[in-house]
Parts: C-alpha cells; structure tokens; sequence
C-alpha cells in the first residue's frame, strides 16, 4: 500500500509537472513531428538538387560534346582537301575512323571521336548512275560521331567540305551498286561492306543504300578483282562478290574491279529470310530419328557447278531438320545414309522456298531394298502431279507383275483358291469366310457354287480376310473389280467395313447401311475413313441357273499415313533390263516405257498427256 501511495499526485503536483517539462524542451511527440517534417523538407531538397545536378551534368556534356565537335570538323576543315579521309576510309586520308578511333578525356569522362568520309555526287552537274557526270566525286561529307563510353550515347556531326579547284575523277574510279529484292523490287536501307585488302592503305567501307536500293561510292582506287562487296539488310538474306579460289575457281560474280575514271556497276539480290523444315517420315507419318540428309540449294555462285548452299544434317529425336534464316531457292534433300530409301516426298523431290514464309517439306522413307522404282506421274501441260493414276510395274521374263494408284496404295486380289479360315490377309489366296461359292474351277474366280452338282445356287458370298492399312489415318478412296459387267441375268455386288479394333465389321455400301456397290471404280463411302483395318464382302446371284456371275480380281484403293502425292514406289525388286510401266488414268491417254533397265534406286518420271 505504501508503494501505490507513492505514485499517487496531487492537481498541484501534476500543474508543477508539466510548468517543469515546458521549461525544459519539447515532449517526445512533438519531436517525433519535428523530425518527419525536417525528413520530407531535406527529401523534396534532395530532390530538387538531384533533378538539377542531372540536369546541369546533361548541359555539361552537351557542352563538352559541343566543343568537341566543333574542336574536331575544324581540325577536318583546315586540312588540304585531298588529304580529308580516314585511315581505312574511301576517300583515305589520316581522319580516325571507328577501327582505330581517338579516346579523350575531358572532366573524368571519356569520349570517343571517329569520322566517316564520303564522295558526294551532287545531281546538280549530272550524275554517274545514268552516265552524264563523268566526275562525280564533286564534294566530301565529313561526319563526325562523338561517343561518351559512360551513357553509350552517340552524337553524330555532318559537314560538306567542297575542293577550290575543279572536280576530276583521274585518281580513282566509282562503284554503283544496285541492291533489290527477289521480285526485282529496290531495297532501301540495306548495309554494304566494301573491302579491299590487296591495296595499301586497305579499304574498309560500310555504307547503306537509299530508298532506291542504290549507293555510288567514288575516289576509289584503281585494282583489278580485288573490291569484295557484301550486301545485307537486318533479317534479310545477304549477297557477295566471291575471290577466284581453289574451291571457286570461276566466281559467277568475282570482286570487283576499279579503274581510274571508270564506273563499275553491279546489283545483288536479297530478301527476307524463311525458315524450312524437313520431316524424316515413315509410312504411318512417324517421326524418324538420326536420318542423314543431304540438303542443296540451287542457286550457283561459281561455274559449272559451285552451289551456294549445300549442306549435310541429321533429324533430331521429331525426325525434324529446321533451317532457319534460310535465303529464298530452290532445295532438293538426298539420304545420306544406307539404312533407307525415299518412297515418296510432299512436294515431289524439290521444294521452292519463296521469302518471308515457313515451309514443310515431307520426306516418307521405308528400308532400303538392292533395287526400287519410283515412279512420278504428272500432267504434261502443267506439271501438277496425278492422283489416281493407275501404274503397273511388269516384267515377262521374270514373271512379275505389280499394279500401285499414285496418291495412295491399292489391296488387290486375285485369287482365292486355298479356301476360307483365314482372318488375317496373309496368304493372298485365301479368304475369310464364304456361302454357296467356288474358288476353284478353272480358270480361277468367284463364282456360285453347283448345288449337289446339277444346279448353281441362285445367291452366295464371300467375306474377306483382314487387310491392315497400317496406320487409323487411313483414306479409302475407290472399289474396283474384274469383269467389269456381267450377264443380264445375274449380278455382283460389294459393301465394305473397317474398324480400328479388328472386331466389329459392319459392312455398308455407298449410301451407309442397306446399300451395295453395284458399280465398279465407285468411290468408297467417307464414313469408312479413319479406321486402320479393312474388309470386303462380295454378293453373286442369279436369276437364270445356267448363268454363273464371276469375279477375278478385287481392287480396293487407299491412303494411309503420309501423302505422296501421284507417286508410286516398287521396293525389292530384282535387277533386269526387261521391265514394263504402263501408266494409265481417267481424262489421259496411256502411256508405256519399255525395256527399262532397273538396277539399284532409280527414279522415272511419266507425264501423261490429256485425252
């Protein structure tokens, strides 16, 4: 009790208190105040002396830069005219120029300062271009570039210095360069290296074309094949002049040449770059790995036969080659390797890259067999490839014949005498199931069968074995049989079924459910594509008993995977110089080449004329 009584005050004692701490000094919140007042106050000073030291240090390097450049276009000004150049510069003289440019120091900063010098051919007294100055170098621009190695910041200077006495271009020769783009057009803003290390002091000269596509650089001296010039513009491709070499002996477009009061003219071409990519394929459009590819452009910068681009790869784990930034030609790949073969490509064998754009080209491979055939079928008048084209491979002495469709392939069948029980499409000459038929009077066909062997059955069919497509993105184009027409009296029909299980078979006709293909060449119902696996049904009948219907071949065309467009290929084939194509499709007239001489991976092109 004693102690609370201790801390207990009276009204006088706490009014004595508070007269104590007035005479004293301030409270603590009133310093607290004071202090944030004062920090605000000296930040806004901060502030304001910052903004005006940035502000006067700008004005001071704008000052120092001022008198720099001023200090320097007079050191340039006060020369005799025909030593105003730079050290690798055209016109040359002792002006630094960005290669070897002069560092100064000036209030702890560092600058560096380098000149540009050029020939002005003023329009006033004619020009080179269209041959009526024959002296063109009629004043010099000195630009002059002051760099602060602090900021980065550049600031560049121009003055045109002009000669007392009368222009002549005696000393030296000029260059008018033409830069377009691939239709022709002018490019404006392009870059130009112009470089010349065979003559000393060497030449080294980056100019820009104007918004003609045009740059004339004059005063050169003379040389003979030795001026390299490089054309470029950012994300464009870029053209050159080439040096005689071992690897380029005759340059369709050697580095050019300079002579005293002459003008050399000469133009490049370049245009926006593309991006290109291959795809290594196998038949079912999967990506093949670790495909050596041999890709060539065909543009030649040296005769006979010196390509600008020709270049070897390997598809990554996508089966995928990309070239980016590739310049507008036309690229052709080839395998590199041993362990494939090309069965087909999209777009066929080459591709016409055009500027500006992202292309596929599509390359299906399959194993590599001793001796192959690939067939191309086109359209003599406009070069479009055939789709549909019906090609047989045939060949007497050996007895071998194969028939393939360009654009797809064909399940063909003729015969099916070993019987039925097979449901896997193995031995070609068997079937899955059948009722009331014959496979096995001669000569070999489908027919009805002769009840107890007096009468035929008036109606039977036969159900196929399974063929597989080999991939779900399967087309199934057209249905085709032998004979093509059979006795009024009776009658062949078809329907088809596929399925990606193997399983269910239902089969339709063109019309779905209910209806039959009772025409041969019909196209097969769309609702069938998309499905892996494939089966027939073929229906005879007959209305009078002494007439038999026949079948002698099923034909039932289709593209799986990948399209290869009016393309067939015959893999493993055997060496022989007695082969046989014969090409035929609807709107064309036939076409045959004999005695072909096939020995190792051979390519025949077929252009079929129009009927």
């Amino acid at each position: 009790m004693a102690l609370f009584k201790r801390n207990l005050f009276s009204s006088d004692q706490i009014t004595n208190n508070i007269r104590s701490l007035d005479s004293r000094g301030f409270s603590l919140i009133e310093c607290i105040v004071a202090i944030a007042i004062f920090v605000l106050m000296a930040g806004a000073i901060y502030q304001t002396f910052f903004v005006l030291s940035k502000e006067l240090g700008s004005n001071t390097d704008g000052v120092t830069i001022s008198n720099l450049a001023s200090q320097y276009l007079e050191n340039a000004r006060n020369m005799p005219y025909s030593q105003i150049g730079t050290i690798q510069g055209n016109p040359h003289g002792n002006l630094p120029d960005l290669p070897n440019a002069t560092t100064v120091s000036v209030s702890n900063t560092n600058y560096k300062i380098y000149y540009e010098v050029t020939y002005i051919d003023d329009p006033a007294d004619g020009s080179t271009i269209y041959s009526t100055d024959p002296a063109p170098d009629d004043y010099k621009q000195v630009k002059l570039s002051v760099k602060n190695l602090t900021t980065g910041i550049i600031t560049n200077f121009v003055t045109n210095i002009v000669p007392t006495g009368l222009e002549s271009m005696a000393s030296g020769g000029a260059i008018s360069i033409s830069v377009m783009d691939a239709v022709g057009q002018p490019v404006s803003g392009a870059s130009i290296s112009i470089t010349n290390n065979s003559i000393s002091p060497s030449v080294n000269l980056n100019r820009t074309t104007n918004s003609s596509g045009n740059w004339i650089e004059v005063g050169l001296p003379d040389s003979a094949n030795s001026y390299h010039i490089v054309a470029t513009k950012n994300g464009y491709s870029s053209d050159q002049t080439y040096p005689v070499s071992v690897g380029n002996p005759n340059p369709t477009k050697t580095d050019a040449t300079i002579a005293d009061g002459q003008v050399t003219q000469i133009s490049f071409a370049i245009d926006k770059t593309s991006s290109l990519i291959f795809n290594t394929l196998n038949k079912t459009c999967g990506g093949i790995a670790g495909v050596g590819l041999g890709i060539a452009g065909a543009k030649i910068i040296g005769t006979p036969s010196v390509l600008k681009f020709n270049n070897s790869y390997t598809s990554n784990s996508n089966g995928q080659v990309t070239l980016a930034n590739s310049e507008w030609d036309n690229y052709t790949p080839a395998l590199t390797g041993n362990t494939y073969m090309i069965y087909g490509s999209s777009p066929i064998q080459q591709i016409n890259l055009l500027p500006n754009t992202t292309q596929t080209f599509n390359l299906i491979l399959g194993t590599k067999t001793t001796n192959s055939l690939l067939v191309i079928v086109k359209d003599s008048s406009t070069g479009d490839p055939i789709e549909g084209a019906s090609v047989t491979l045939s060949n007497i002495p050996l007895s071998y014949t194969s028939n393939l469709i360009t654009g797809g392939s064909l399940w063909s069948q003729q015969y099916w005498n070993a019987g039925a029980g097979q449901a896997a499409w193995t031995n070609t000459s068997k079937y899955f199931a059948g009722t009331n038929i014959n496979t096995t009077d001669t000569p070999l066909a489908i027919r009805l069968v002769n009840l107890n062997g007096t009468a035929l059955a008036n109606s039977g069919s036969l159900e196929s074995s399974t063929f597989d497509t080999g991939s779900s993105d399967t087309a199934y184009t057209t249905l085709t049989w032998q004979p093509t027409s059979q006795d009024p009296s009776t009658q062949v029909k078809f329907q088809v079924a596929t399925n990606n299980d193997n399983l269910t078979w239902n089969y339709i006709g063109p019309g779905g459910a209910g209806t039959y293909y009772t025409s041969p060449n019909t196209t097969i119902n769309a609702s069938n594509n998309g499905n892996r696996y494939v089966r027939y049904k073929a229906y005879l009948t007959t209305t009078d008993l002494s007439k038999n219907p026949t079948i002698t071949s099923v034909g039932l065309n289709y593209v799986s995977g990948c399209f290869t467009p009016g393309q067939v290929i015959f893999p493993g084939i055997t060496s022989n110089a007695n082969y046989k194509v014969d090409v035929n499709a609807p709107g064309y007239t036939t076409k045959t080449v004999s005695s072909l001489n096939i020995s190792g991976y051979q390519t025949l092109q077929v252009l079929l004329v129009a009927d």
